[in-house]
C-alpha cells in the first residue's frame, strides 16, 4: 500500500471572521505530485498555508509522515521537511542570486552545497545570473529562484503556490519545465490554475469549492471529464 506523506482531517481555519477551510480532509501519497484545483476563493492558497503553518489550524489535524504538525510554527514546520514557494515568490531583490540561495540553506554543508550544484544543473539560468540581484531577473527567474531556494534543502514535500501567475505563456513552459525536473526528486503538492500545467505536472488532484474536499482522483481521469470541469474550474 502507498505510504501518505500528508494526511489532512477536519481542517478548519478562519481569517478574521471568515470561515475560510471548512472541514478539508485529504491524503497525499509519497511520491505522487499533487495538485489542489478549484475556482478562485475555493480554499487551495489557504490550505497550503494552514499546511505550513501561516494560517492557524482552529480545529483538525495535520498529519506529516503520521506526525502532528498542526500548531507548530512555520520554521518548525519547514525544519520537518515542508518547503513553501509562497504565491508571491518573495525572494530577496536587493540580494544576489548566490545571497538568495546561500540564505535558504538550513545549513552550509557538504550535503546542502551537494543539492544546490543539483539545483544549478535543473536551473542553468540561475547560475548563469549568480552575482546578479534578484531584482533584476525577469518574472519567470525570480519564480526558478524561489522553486530553487525551497529545493535546496531536503525537503520531504515542496508546497508550490501559483507558480504560472503574472507570466508569459512561453515562461510558463520553462516553469513546468523546471518542475517536471524536481518531481520526481520530492513530492510536490501544487495550486494552480493553469490547467495544463496542472495536468502536466499532477499525478492526483484534489477540487476544493467554498473550503471543502468535493471531488478527488487521477488527473488523466480529470482531463477526460469534460462534465467535471466545467462544473468546478469553469473549463470545457
Amino acid at each position: 500500500m502507498a505510504e501518505s506523506i500528508l494526511s489532512l482531517k477536519e481542517v478548519h481555519t478562519y481569517i478574521v471572521q471568515h470561515h475560510i477551510l471548512q472541514g478539508v480532509t485529504l491524503d497525499v501519497t509519497a511520491g505522487r505530485p499533487t495538485v489542489f484545483l478549484g475556482r478562485n476563493g475555493a480554499g487551495k492558497s489557504s490550505t497550503l498555508r494552514a499546511i505550513i503553518g501561516l494560517n492557524p489550524v482552529t480545529s483538525g489535524e495535520i498529519h506529516l509522515a503520521g506526525r502532528p504538525i498542526q500548531g507548530r510554527k512555520p520554521y518548525e514546520i519547514a525544519r520537518l521537511g515542508v518547503g513553501f514557494v509562497a504565491e508571491d515568490r518573495a525572494v530577496f531583490y536587493n540580494l544576489s542570486v548566490e545571497e538568495n540561495m546561500r540564505l535558504s540553506m538550513f545549513e552550509e554543508n557538504e550535503q546542502a552545497w551537494n543539492r544546490l550544484e543539483t539545483v544549478l544543473d535543473l536551473f542553468p539560468d540561475l547560475k548563469r545570473l549568480w552575482r546578479i540581484n534578484a531584482g533584476l531577473l525577469s518574472g519567470g527567474q525570480k519564480q526558478m529562484l524561489a522553486i530553487a531556494r525551497a529545493f535546496v534543502n531536503d525537503h520531504r514535500i515542496l508546497l508550490i503556490d501559483e507558480p504560472s501567475k503574472g507570466l508569459a505563456p512561453i515562461v510558463v513552459d520553462q516553469v513546468g519545465e523546471s518542475l517536471l525536473q524536481i518531481k520526481d526528486k520530492t513530492t510536490i503538492i501544487l495550486v494552480e490554475q493553469n490547467f495544463h500545467l496542472a495536468s502536466l505536472v499532477g499525478t492526483d488532484y484534489f477540487i476544493l469549492d467554498d473550503g471543502r474536499v468535493v471531488h478527488q482522483g487521477l488527473m488523466e481521469d480529470l482531463v477526460e471529464d469534460q462534465a467535471l470541469k466545467q462544473k468546478y474550474l469553469g473549463i470545457g
